[in-house]
């Protein structure tokens, strides 16, 4: 059984696409098989994982069009366990086209259940926005993690994105519930930092990871070079803290690899 993951927030810059690929990458590194499906037409999610958008022949945009199945498109990473989904420019016209399609919102969820993938978990990168791929990556999606920056603006847009999972839970989805939410670019030196943080507690409550990512020039640099931080520098701050947000996801989820250990052992 697949458990589907959507990591979205329509705010850009907030983490998401970070959180996406170490997360995952984290994940795979315990041992489990992982699954990434980038729905962002930016990409960054494939680059991350040191993917030529330039060279690939089939994306997402096809996937959702119909023209591929999942397992034709999936990919294996440079990490175990770890396979992708890319995405590459084209994914743009999908919000067009998808429009005149009568199952639209669930063009992602029928790829996903008309194909037999042997994941444990599949996490899927939304776009900065709450156009038909989030609607779509949300009604394929068991939960839904929200990754929200320590800065003063945090929850702005946050009630839109509630409503929107509201609607999706009432009209397409009702079985989609909430992963949690993630503290990101976390300063604890700053006042700011700690009063967000408050917010975002009182907010929403037992949804909140303990776990909190900080700002981290090695988490900002892993991407140009194409790999998750774990793999760039796995003793730096960043990595550490994403290795424990895995931990604290796994916990959260009772969930063990079947493998009972980790691929670094």
């Amino acid at each position: 059984m697949n458990k589907v993951v959507a990591i979205a927030n329509q705010k850009g810059g907030v983490g998401k696409t970070t959180t996406s690929v170490n997360l995952a990458a984290c994940l795979a590194d315990e041992g489990c098989r992982v699954l990434l499906i980038d729905m962002d037409s930016q990409g960054n999610a494939t680059s991350g994982l040191g993917v030529d958008r330039a060279q690939l022949e089939m994306s997402t945009y096809e996937l959702l069009m119909g023209d591929v199945a999942l397992e034709e498109l999936t990919m294996p990473t440079s990490m175990e366990n770890l396979d992708l989904v890319p995405s590459t420019t084209d994914l743009a016209g999908a919000e067009i086209e998808l429009v005149s399609h009568n199952t639209r919102e669930y063009r992602l969820r029928d790829e996903i259940r008309a194909a037999e993938l042997e994941y444990d978990f599949i996490i899927v990168d939304c776009p900065p926005s709450l156009g038909l791929l989030t609607i779509n990556s949300l009604a394929a999606a068991n939960t839904v993690l929200v990754p929200i920056q320590a800065e003063y603006y945090a929850l702005e847009g946050v009630g839109m994105l509630s409503e929107t999972v509201q609607l999706v839970q009432d009209f397409l989805n009702p079985t989609l519930t909430w992963e949690g939410v993630l503290l990101t670019m976390y300063d604890g030196r700053t006042n700011l930092s700690e009063q967000v943080a408050d917010e975002v507690n009182r907010h929403f409550g037992d949804l909140v990871f303990k776990t909190k990512i900080p700002r981290n020039v090695r988490l900002s640099e892993a991407p140009s070079y194409g790999e998750p931080i774990i793999s760039y520098d796995d003793s730096s701050r960043g990595a550490k803290t994403y290795r424990r947000l895995a931990q604290e996801f796994l916990n959260r989820n009772h969930f063990r690899p079947s493998s009972g250990v980790s691929a670094r052992a």
